[in-house]
């Protein structure tokens, strides 16, 4: 009995010492691993090492190219700040017909000059240079190359700058010429950035030199030098510009309805309120208008208003119900209401001041 107790002992002692031997084993491959697992730490380490020295070399030689861009745009803006110096004694004229200067370019603008813009220069004109400018096209053609003159005096160039600035283009017999002054790319460029999005804003602008906007908006003035900041400035106001209420308000004959007829007659005139964008013009209320008829009743092509209206005057008119306004006769307002005339047509006051009015109602029988 002993003997086969002393057995067992015996053999589970082996199995133990064989999972031990296993054990063993397994240790000295993870150690081992662990070995080589350090080494590529090692190797990792060093080689962030290098990195970080590149890393530190590539951020100074950054540094440096930072100051050199920097010191690159300050003597570009000063050689466009001295282009357009050296052209301010320049002037384009742009509607001279080609070829009417004939072979002498300084007589004709010398005889001609005075006339269109009835000044009288003392001394007389003299100019450095004038040419056309861009490829040469036929005599006649509908879009003439403009000249470009370089006058000798500055007084002078300011002289026709200021009057076609107070007068606008100036017109003689066939002629319609506009005088402007002559930038460099750079500056002709940034003005027509800045000019560009003032289009549709109900705002004060100018323009100056070189590149200078001025705006007025409620009183104040406020100067941009490039685009990103009038940009920012243009969206601002967009926020804040509030939508202008329009009231359609139904109406009536004052007379009683044809013989033959009943129609019951409202205990009340509805009104309909809807908010339209503040840019929209008279001829848009217009078209809105004649898109339906005298029982108001809407016409085939009133589906076109959207489409013909220009992007930045008509943005949305989502708040309409053009089904709402299906049923009543109305008159569109914004300031007063419009003239009515005795056959019931539309009439429109689009111009002389902020008021635009628009009236449609049945002929008055």
């Amino acid at each position: 009995m002993q003997g086969a107790t002393m057995d067992r002992i015996l053999q589970e002692i082996s199995r133990v010492g064989r999972k031990l031997e296993g054990m063993d084993k397994a240790m000295v491959a993870l150690t081992a691993e662990t070995r080589s697992m350090r080494l590529d730490i090692a190797g990792f380490q060093s080689q962030i090492s290098g990195l970080d020295q590149r890393v530190a070399t590539v951020e100074t030689q950054v540094a440096s190219w930072t100051d050199r861009d920097l010191e690159l745009l300050h003597h570009r803006s000063k050689l466009t700040d001295l282009e357009d110096r050296s052209r301010r004694n320049n002037v384009r004229l742009l509607g001279f017909p080609e070829g009417a200067e004939g072979a002498d370019i300084f007589s004709y603008l010398r005889d001609i000059l005075p006339k269109l813009t009835d000044i009288t220069f003392d001394p007389p004109l003299e100019f450095q240079r004038a040419h056309r400018l861009g490829p040469k096209r036929q005599d006649g053609s509908d879009r003439p190359c403009p000249i470009i003159v370089c006058m000798l005096l500055h007084l002078q160039a300011r002289q026709l700058l200021q009057m076609s600035r107070t007068q606008g283009p100036l017109r003689s017999g066939n002629l319609d010429i506009q005088i402007s002054a002559d930038f460099s790319k750079e500056t002709a460029d940034q003005r027509r950035a800045l000019r560009t999005q003032l289009r549709c804003l109900d705002v004060k602008f100018g323009l100056f030199e070189p590149a200078r906007m001025w705006i007025t908006k409620n009183g104040e003035s406020q100067n941009f030098y490039n685009p990103e900041d009038l940009r920012a400035f243009i969206e601002s106001l967009q926020d804040q510009t509030q939508s202008m209420e329009t009231t359609v308000h139904t109406t009536q004959s004052t007379r009683g309805p044809p013989s033959g007829t009943s129609h019951p007659a409202p205990a009340s005139e509805p009104e309909v309120r809807f908010t339209i964008d503040p840019q929209i013009r008279g001829s848009d209320l217009e078209r809105l208008a004649k898109s339906y008829d005298d029982r108001g009743q809407k016409s085939s092509n009133a589906s076109s208003l959207s489409n013909t209206t220009p992007g930045c005057l008509l943005k949305q008119i989502s708040s309409i119900s053009l089904e709402l306004l299906h049923s009543v006769p109305y008159l569109v307002h914004s300031a007063g209401p419009a003239p009515l005339d005795r056959r019931g047509e539309a009439t429109a006051i689009r111009e002389g001041g902020t008021r635009r009015a628009l009236s449609r109602r049945p002929p008055i029988r």
